[in-house]
């Protein structure tokens, strides 16, 4: 991700032929509305002008946003659930096509990551993040890995189109930009976090981030060092989980900086399209840290190209209600 400073997920600048969103998937018969919460329509403060925020990533100027109620995955997609799509369909994500994605390095053996730096395969910049053969959704970590133990923790290592397809089979869609700030707010008017504007109310940690010295030290006091279960901490007053931190997700916007882009003021939906093939991305992920990247509030926002793949990044569904 050039001239952008980010902790978050770095663009691939890598391209397939058939690198576009696959629209092929059967989906199921009928949607499953199990762990799903119905979010009331109304209307509410978007955006944010936050003095620490970063000015390239537009997140105001603050504006009144109506949206259509809608249901929503309570917890981001887990690796079990994720593992049904793929054994009910066949679907081959980006990064196993790719044949590599992007790992952070203390999810790696000290070795492995030393090596990796040596033989240049960092990313310029954001050397914590290295270029790993075979890691995928089903090896994290490289092919010597798997989720056994964390069936119940986020998928990742997900691009947009891998997430795409995933919706059309449940028979569902990727939330809007607008309609994933207002179910993380949960009803709250412009504070920073879905639970408010104390980071560790009474000192009790509400999300997966990065404590210590970023990115080389972390002294774990939330309790983990890459992905937590999607379950984890306290759900906002939605019944929402995770809603900041643990794994950036993907929304069906198109990247804009531009505010005249980003879609009115009712059930905006963004621009069109990016040139530059980049969807947007809401929440932070464990890798976010105030002393580098404070983006694990509601109001920030951030973005990728459809297929690029890291291990903080995966998504949820949304469901439109039938009238």
């Amino acid at each position: 991700m050039k001239n952008k400073k980010c902790c978050c997920a770095p663009q691939s600048e890598r391209v397939l032929a058939n690198s576009t969103i696959q629209k092929q998937i059967t989906p199921l018969n009928d949607a499953n509305f199990d762990d799903m919460i119905c979010i009331p329509k109304g209307e509410f403060l978007m955006g944010t002008d936050y003095e620490k925020a970063y000015p390239e990533d537009a997140e105001g100027p603050i504006r009144s946003v109506a949206v259509d109620s809608f249901y929503i995955d309570k917890h981001a997609v887990s690796n079990l659930k994720f593992s049904d799509f793929i054994n009910a369909t066949g679907y081959i994500t980006d990064a196993e096509k790719f044949g590599w994605s992007f790992v952070f390095h203390l999810l790696l053996p000290q070795n492995e990551a030393r090596h990796l730096m040596q033989i240049g395969r960092s990313v310029a910049g954001l050397e914590w993040w290295l270029q790993v053969e075979s890691a995928c959704w089903k090896t994290p970590e490289g092919p010597s890995s798997n989720f056994i133990g964390k069936e119940n923790h986020p998928v990742t290592h997900i691009s947009y189109n891998d997430a795409y397809a995933y919706s059309k089979w449940a028979g569902k869609r990727l939330p809007t930009e607008a309609e994933w700030e207002y179910a993380a707010r949960g009803g709250l008017e412009q504070n920073l976090f879905p639970w408010g504007n104390e980071l560790t109310p009474n000192g009790v940690h509400q999300c997966n981030i990065w404590q210590g010295n970023f990115p080389n030290s972390n002294s774990l006091n939330d309790g983990f060092l890459g992905t937590a279960p999607v379950n984890q901490y306290e759900p906002n007053n939605f019944g929402l989980y995770n809603m900041c931190g643990n794994v950036w997700e993907w929304c069906q916007d198109w990247w804009t900086d531009d505010p005249n882009q980003k879609g009115g003021n009712f059930n905006p939906q963004g621009p069109d399209f990016d040139p530059m093939n980049r969807k947007l991305m809401k929440g932070g992920s464990f890798l976010c840290h105030d002393s580098y990247c404070n983006r694990y509030r509601v109001a920030a926002r951030t973005s990728n190209t459809i297929d690029s793949s890291t291990s903080n990044l995966g998504f949820r569904c949304v469901k439109d209600i039938q009238e």
